[in-house]
């Protein structure tokens, strides 16, 4: 048994399937949502389209390397409705969602079930994959099971049409020429309209928040714009709207501050604007985003919005297979475990069904070695610490190498060589066993 269809769920069902088990996988939707989803499709992408960077040197490229290695299905549908991004790997986020659910549809080992799951068992092999969401029911019995878990806002960023984009105040690049000059639209400020784009931001009207949702911590990865831009009036020009490695061809110079805007479907009709997380009243989302020239006449096609997330204090009650200590048959998988990020999410999944159909085959579990991004992110769920927090793919969770080699990008080169290594080395142990 599976408990939700998001990238994590589809990912576990897949691996218990290539097993040879039959799975149940639980999906509440169409039957209830919840306040962030919209669409029935498995494997919905709600924050962005965007599955961060694709060179095999970089953390979330390694990652997804790693998974497609492993037979990953959110992987594979990716690069079959990518749109560009630049050194992004990026989907049309309807057509991606339509892939996954037709992939598991076809499985003739997985039978989707459409209904709210309200009470975990753990008499018989579950994988709890119910996302950062789950419904309040299903969260009180995670909580039964699990004892108290922690909570954090996660929010996301507004849509606008590209033909109500002002190019006449707007340049296409990807920062560092890094693709072409379609991937991103770029939209300059001098400093005399950051500083009143600023002024205004600050300043906004916020929406109310629910009852449940108030005094909660943000998460840092997905702060809403307008209160990273409380914390000084640098922050989010040193951030999200850095102009760094980008240059206006129309003055020839670096702009003063520059929010990008990403493709946002593979027909170039829709772009989101990067990094522009926000809680604002959709009004005042409309006022104040448009003070951006660019965007002066912008057509928002969907506001952001701001909801809550909840994650386990996984290194209390998980092993590293994302198994359960005090019920070795209850798997957690996903954004609840305290990994962060889409890919990320999906891998905790590919891991926890790998490692539910290794036990139930009587195996020893399958933990990546730690040279690798998944391994590193399964052990960052079951190590000890006072503090524990999300978790995403970042080389710095990976042990040094050895000797240390100075130079940033041939080290970054050397450390996924490495970790490829010792997947394709671990994997060959596995099937040995």
């Amino acid at each position: 048994m599976v408990i939700g269809g998001g990238l994590a769920g589809v990912e576990a069902a897949a691996q218990l399937s290539r097993a040879g088990y039959r799975v149940e996988l639980y999906e509440m939707k169409p039957v209830r949502f919840s306040p962030a989803h919209k669409s029935a499709h498995l494997a919905e992408l709600v924050c962005s389209n965007s599955l961060k960077a694709e060179r095999l040197a970089s953390a979330a490229g390694l990652l997804k390397h790693e998974m497609a290695m492993l037979g990953s299905v959110c992987v594979e549908a990716a690069y079959s409705c990518r749109v560009p991004a630049g050194g992004a790997l990026a989907v049309d986020r309807d057509l991606f969602s339509e892939a996954v659910t037709r992939r598991i549809e076809s499985d003739p080992n997985i039978t989707i079930v459409r209904q709210e799951v309200t009470q975990i068992p753990i008499n018989r092999p579950v994988i709890v994959a119910a996302g950062p969401l789950a419904s309040d029911a299903l969260s009180e019995s995670i909580r039964a099971l699990c004892g108290d878990s922690l909570s954090f806002f996660d929010a996301a960023a507004p849509i606008v049409t590209a033909e109500s984009i002002d190019m006449d105040s707007a340049f296409g690049a990807s920062r560092y020429d890094r693709g072409g000059d379609e991937d991103y639209i770029n939209c300059p400020m001098d400093k005399a309209e950051y500083e009143a784009f600023y002024d205004a931001l600050v300043h906004a009207e916020r929406a109310q928040l629910h009852a449940f949702e108030k005094g909660k911590d943000i998460y840092e990865g997905c702060m809403p714009i307008e209160v990273m831009a409380q914390r000084g009036a640098d922050t989010i020009r040193f951030g999200p709207l850095k102009p760094v490695g980008l240059r206006d061809p129309r003055t020839g110079h670096r702009p003063w501050a520059v929010l990008q805007l990403r493709r946002e479907n593979a027909a170039g009709t829709l772009y989101n604007l990067v990094g522009f997380q926000t809680n604002l009243k959709f009004g005042e989302q409309k006022r104040v985003f448009s003070m951006i020239p660019a965007l002066r006449n912008a057509e928002f096609v969907r506001y952001g919005v701001m909801h809550r997330n909840t994650f386990l204090d996984a290194p209390r009650v998980l092993c590293s297979d994302f198994s359960m200590k005090a019920c070795p048959m209850v798997y957690f998988a996903g954004q609840i475990t305290g990994v962060e990020g889409y890919m990320e999410s999906a891998a905790s999944g590919l891991l926890a069904g790998r490692n539910l159909a290794r036990r139930l085959a009587g195996k020893a579990p399958f933990v990546p070695p730690e040279e690798t991004m998944l391994g590193a992110l399964s052990r960052h769920v079951a190590e000890k610490t006072k503090n524990y927090q999300p978790m995403g793919a970042n080389f710095g969770i990976l042990p040094e190498i050895e000797p240390r080699i100075r130079d940033k990008k041939l080290r970054y080169a050397a450390i996924a060589d490495r970790a490829v290594q010792a997947l394709e080395r671990a994997m060959a142990a596995e099937n040995e066993g």
